[in-house]
This record gives C-alpha cells, structure tokens and sequence, in this order.
C-alpha cells in the first residue's frame, strides 16, 4: 500500500495544479500564457517540473495576512475604475442607494398587499353577511 503513495501524491499535486491553472483568469496567470502553463503541466507533470513550475512562477500571488480575500482582490484587480481601494457596504454610496430603492418597492408592493387584503376582507364579509333588505339590516331569520 506505501508504495503507491509517491504515486498518489504526484497524481493529485498534477491535478491540483491543472484546476488551479485552468480556473485561474488569463489576466492573473504570470510568466507565460495561460495555454503554455497547461501544455507544461501536462507534459511535465510526471516528473513534477510542471506543477511544481506553475505554482511558484505562474499562480498570482495573493496577500494573505491582513489583506484582501480573493473575491476582494478579483474586484479591486478587475479595473473596475474604483481606484483599486476597496470600500465597505456602509461607506459606498451606491449600495446604500440600492438599499433605499429596494426599500421603497418593497414599501409599494406592502402597500398593494394590504390594499388587496382589506378589499377581500370586505368581499368575504358581504357574502358572509348574505343578503340585506337595501337598509343595510339583515332579514330576520326564517324558522
């Protein structure tokens, strides 16, 4: 059974290597296209020089302590014309803009809703009440 650990281990480090590269956006990949890191992963993946390359040479680099988290980092690295600097939800203007937009339809639809229920509360209660006499005062019961 030990003898097939080596062998394991290089099969899931190749794996795990060619996710990661393929998952891995043609913007970040470092050194060479994304194309070239997967022929050399594949080629070379059995002697590790493929895998063990990609990771140290052509994986993007990641702050870790103190810095961004990946879905950060892909905002702030997208150029999406924030200046880079990420900006909490309670300090951005637009998601607080969002948020009073969302609440004013929801406000609305509350609105329709309870007008809606009101007016079949008044129909179940004309049809409970049945018929009147055309002063509003209920016939008196037959019996």
């Amino acid at each position: 059974m030990l003898r097939y650990l080596p062998f394991l281990l290089i099969l899931a480090l190749w794996i795990y290597a060619f996710i990661d590269c393929l998952n891995t956006p043609e913007n970040q990949v470092r050194g060479l296209p994304k194309i070239a890191w997967v022929f050399i992963i594949l080629l070379f993946g059995e002697v590790l020089i493929g895998p063990v390359a990609w990771l140290v040479a052509g994986r993007p680099r990641r702050e870790h302590a103190g810095g961004s988290t990946p879905s950060q980092w892909h905002r702030d690295h997208r150029g999406s014309g924030s200046g880079g600097k990420w900006v909490a939800p309670d300090d951005n203007p637009d998601f607080l803009r969002s948020l009073k937009d969302e609440n004013k339809k929801d406000e609305a639809l509350l609105k329709d809703w309870e007008a809606d229920l009101r007016r079949r509360e008044e129909e179940l209660r004309r049809k409970e009440d049945g018929p009147s006499d055309g002063e509003g005062n209920n016939p008196p019961p037959k019996g």
